[in-house]
């Protein structure tokens, strides 16, 4: 059973269920309110009777005027003695010498009954008479509740005709607006079918609804879901085909001085320098990876604790001095002293990457600076390079996992693997802060790193 049916069928359930209990009180209601009209009518007919029936000496009852009064008319009446004889009563009924209600004549006090009489349904009212606390007598006043009950049978069957057109209009009202406002569920079923059977993840589900509703609300979300997908399923195919390259350069280096070797039937020195080199680039990779891994799963755990980030910097700039030679020169501009809560290692980490990406692509006789400022609760780190600087178009990219702005697929064999900026830029912002790039080609590129600091 669909959906829109379920709904459909439920709604015409509660607009039935509202219409039951709402035409029960009015039927009720209603036939409470006629049922207290005939016993008020009654009332005041046995109110009349009293005021002329008189006793006589010998203690029979005399009614001097009973109204004339029958059934098809108003109300009937019967006075029956003490000694059970019928004393008089109404024209319409003189020729009945039975009780009108046989129960109540035999109550003795004052009570309303239903009777029947010639198949017609009656309400009674009967009245014992009595003088000085002694029954002399009984009178019956009755009328017949065929308007009454034609009455509730018209309401009952007026009511059951509303109730039934009512949810009928209710049910196709209900199946038409679902049809129309479930509608962009069903284009969403469709564009989920195609793409299932396109693997097409490019698509997006069109909503030309209202606006700030649930179902806008879901198929904003639905798209959004689709573009992250499509963005990791692009992500994962881009980091497949990278590592699939990275790793076929080394393992192509290694099997092809492995053949050598074997032709050879010796090895030579050359061929085992090249062997390790390619294998300590396969470690650097693997390493790089899976620190990736366990940074993005959470179980890259990092050890938190207060770090002179002015001592770390200048430890650093000394390595780094060394590293570099005779090819650039390093300098350490200015440094203020910062105190930051966090993990040294991968602080170091990062600088060190980031320094030895500068010097890498510096120029030969060229500048690498370095530098650390406090600026209110924030430190701020610089560095700087003179290089070629990287294309306009790449800084968007060049955080993500092995890109690279140079776009040859030959690497030299000090060339990295794209991996060292995702890893900084993920430990940066687990130290609650941020990392950014500025480069304009032919004039260098600058890293600018920004940290909390405590007091």
């Amino acid at each position: 059973m669909s959906l829109r049916l379920r709904l459909t069928l439920l709604y015409s359930t509660f607009m039935g269920g509202i219409l039951l209990i709402f035409g029960a009180a009015v039927y009720i209601l209603v036939s409470v309110t006629l049922l207290n009209q005939v016993d008020s009518m009654l009332a005041g007919v046995a109110r009349d009777i009293t005021q002329v029936t008189k006793v006589s000496a010998m203690g029979e009852l005399n009614v001097l005027n009973l109204p004339r009064l029958d059934m098809t008319a108003n109300a009937f009446v019967q006075v029956w003695g003490g000694n059970g004889r019928l004393a008089s009563s109404s024209p319409g009924i003189s020729g009945l010498t039975t009780p009108i209600d046989p129960v109540g004549l035999k109550s003795n006090k004052t009570i309303y009954e239903y009777s029947y009489l010639e198949n017609a349904r009656l309400r009674v009212l009967t009245v014992p008479l009595q003088i000085g606390g002694r029954t002399i007598g009984v009178m019956q006043v009755g009328t017949s509740l065929s308007v009454m009950d034609s009455t509730r049978n018209n309401l009952l069957y007026i009511m059951f005709s509303v109730a039934v057109i009512a949810v009928l209009i209710s049910a196709l009202g209900s199946w038409m607006f679902l049809g129309r406002a479930l509608s962009p569920l069903e284009a969403i079923a469709d564009t989920v079918d195609q793409i299932n059977r396109a693997d097409d993840l490019s698509r997006r589900i069109p909503y030309r609804g209202e606006r700030e509703d649930e179902i806008s609300n879901l198929v904003e979300s639905f798209n959004q879901t689709l573009e992250r997908l499509e963005s990791l399923f692009t992500s994962q195919q881009r980091f497949l085909a990278d590592v699939s390259h990275e790793l076929r350069t080394p393992l192509t280096v290694i099997k092809g001085n492995v053949d050598l070797i074997r032709r050879m039937k010796a090895a030579d020195e050359e061929s085992l320098a090249s062997i390790d080199q390619e294998a300590g680039r396969l470690t650097r990779l693997v390493g790089g990876l899976l620190m990736l891994a366990q940074a993005e799963s959470g179980k890259l755990a990092l050890n938190f604790n207060p770090v002179e980030l002015d001592l770390l910097l200048t430890e650093v700039f000394t390595e780094m001095c060394i590293l570099a030679g005779s090819k650039v020169k390093v300098h350490l501009n200015e440094i203020d002293q910062v105190m930051v809560n966090g993990d040294r290692d991968r602080l170091k980490q990062v600088m060190l990457n980031l320094v030895a990406n500068a010097i890498q692509y510096t120029p030969q006789g060229e500048d690498v600076f370095l530098s650390m400022k406090k600026m209110g609760d924030q430190a701020r780190i610089i560095i700087r390079d003179t290089g070629p600087g990287i294309p306009a178009e790449d800084l968007p990219h060049i955080f993500d996992r092995f890109y690279r702005a140079e776009k040859s697929r030959t690497r030299s064999t000090t060339s990295g693997f794209g991996l060292g900026l995702s890893i900084a830029k993920w430990i940066v912002e687990h130290h609650s802060g941020h990392i950014e790039v500025e480069s304009k080609e032919g004039k260098g590129t600058s890293f600018v790193i920004w940290l909390s600091v405590v007091e």
